[in-house]
């Protein structure tokens, strides 16, 4: 069984004249394990699809099965308990709490999900120790480097020990050595921990790296 299925998605924007698609019949598979690269020019429908595979936007039209389940129409707040579950994210923003330790933007999506605070710390500092970060824990985030926020964000993605991580544009912020470290990063979790690994990108060397190459043209896949 596969771990995400998609049939026939198609995702409007707008009304009208303005009305846009951004996806347009998209249907594909993904398995358990797999690293898959979405790449596509700028405005191609890539990152829409990316949404809409993590549950953070929903298709117009078509199906989601995540897991066996069909998501396409779920409550909000089953949306929310998958999510926190089943995912983790790494963005080219980092999106951490610049005022916050290293190890309490880790702590967050277990306190989301309502751990103890005993072992929020415990699986936090392990996810710190996965990436080489341990001895920055009580640092701010805001007094660390590029690379080690982006390292304090695969933490953080890693730490509810998700079945996928989705990663848009991971080392879009980075210069080529610490993206390289990144890479290395995500694609050894996804070897060593059996974790999906969903990368959106337009960096070809970053996507020839993956199992598979899912090609995105004007909404449509034009090579999978």
């Amino acid at each position: 069984m596969s771990l995400i299925e998609v049939s026939n998605v198609k995702k409007l924007y707008g009304k009208g004249d303005s009305e846009f698609t951004a996806l347009n019949g998209v249907s594909l598979s993904i398995s358990q394990g797999e690293s898959i690269a979405i790449v596509g020019k700028s405005g191609s429908g890539k990152s829409t699809l990316m949404h809409i595979l993590a549950m953070l936007d929903q298709p117009t039209t078509g199906h989601i099965r995540i897991n066996g389940e069909d998501v396409t129409n779920i409550k909000e707040k089953k949306v929310n308990e998958m999510r926190n579950s089943l995912f983790g994210f790494v963005f080219q923003q980092f999106f951490l709490n610049a005022k916050d330790s290293v190890l309490e933007n880790v702590m967050l999506p277990l306190k989301i999900a309502g751990v103890s605070g005993k072992e929020r710390k415990l699986l936090a500092m392990e996810a710190l120790r996965e990436v080489e970060l341990d001895d920055k824990a009580k640092n701010k985030a805001n007094n660390i480097s590029g690379g080690q926020k982006q390292r304090v964000c695969v933490a953080r993605a890693l730490v509810n020990q998700p079945k996928i991580i989705f990663a848009d544009e991971p080392t879009g912020n980075l210069d080529s050595s610490t993206g390289t470290h990144i890479e290395n990063l995500l694609f050894d979790l996804n070897k060593s921990h059996g974790i999906t690994l969903i990368v959106v990108t337009h960096d070809y060397d970053l996507a020839s790296r993956c199992d598979r190459q899912i090609h995105i043209k004007d909404g449509m896949i034009v090579e999978a």
